[in-house]
């Protein structure tokens, strides 16, 4: 299959000026809230990618729940999944947000750490019923017969279960971010970049080439 014909132009969203803050954090605030009010589907929607010890790194989308310079990006998921065991044997990650609409995407590079016990139980609670089940009998990314033996293991658990508690394996993770990289698209693929970098207690600007 040939794709090299298929593409397309940016700028249609005119040749805004790229605000540029001190801190990344001011930015990305400004755009998450930006895609929020422009209605894009599922605008908390990252890609999540890790690296484990054999080298292979790998990729999938998670949802961002929440963010502050101090906590870092927070997600979270089953620690004994692919994910989980890949942070376990490598802390560094990478975070990657993408809005057509918006035609931007951003690029965050950090540590991971796993929440306190307590936060990832509360937020688990906060889930509907038949989320926190699934999330129980559902052992993430180990092979499975079929979907419909997990339906089975969900209604007798909720069949049986007076509550659900929060299984020890799943919980959530923080990015402590070091690196940002803002993009926006331009017009002749003359795109708008700039990074942020963390060094000795500062953030540091950098205008990079499209």
């Amino acid at each position: 299959m040939n794709l090299s014909d298929l593409r397309r132009d940016f700028g249609k969203m005119g040749e805004r000026e790229l605000f540029r803050p001190q801190s990344p954090y001011k930015l990305i605030t400004q755009w998450l809230k930006e895609a929020i009010e422009m209605n894009i589907p599922e605008a908390n929607a990252m890609v999540l990618s890790t690296v484990g010890k054999n080298g292979n790194p790998s990729s999938r989308v998670v949802l961002l729940k929440e963010f502050s310079e101090e906590d870092g990006f927070v997600f979270y998921t089953d620690y004994q999944s692919r994910k989980g065991r890949e942070l376990a044997e490598n802390d560094r990650a990478a975070l990657h947000f993408f809005w057509r609409n918006l035609e931007r995407q951003i690029l965050i590079e950090g540590r991971v750490k796993k929440l306190s016990r307590e936060k990832s139980v509360n937020y688990f609670n906060s889930r509907p019923l038949l989320s926190r089940a699934s999330a129980t009998v559902s052992k993430q990314s180990s092979p499975i017969k079929n979907l419909d033996s997990l339906l089975e293991q969900r209604d007798r658990l909720l069949q049986q279960a007076q509550d659900i508690q929060c299984p020890e394996r799943w919980g959530g993770y923080s990015l402590k971010a070091g690196y940002f990289e803002f993009w926006q698209g331009g017009q002749n693929r003359l795109h708008k970049r700039i990074a942020y970098r963390f060094v000795k207690g500062k953030w540091l600007k950098t205008y990079l080439a499209p």
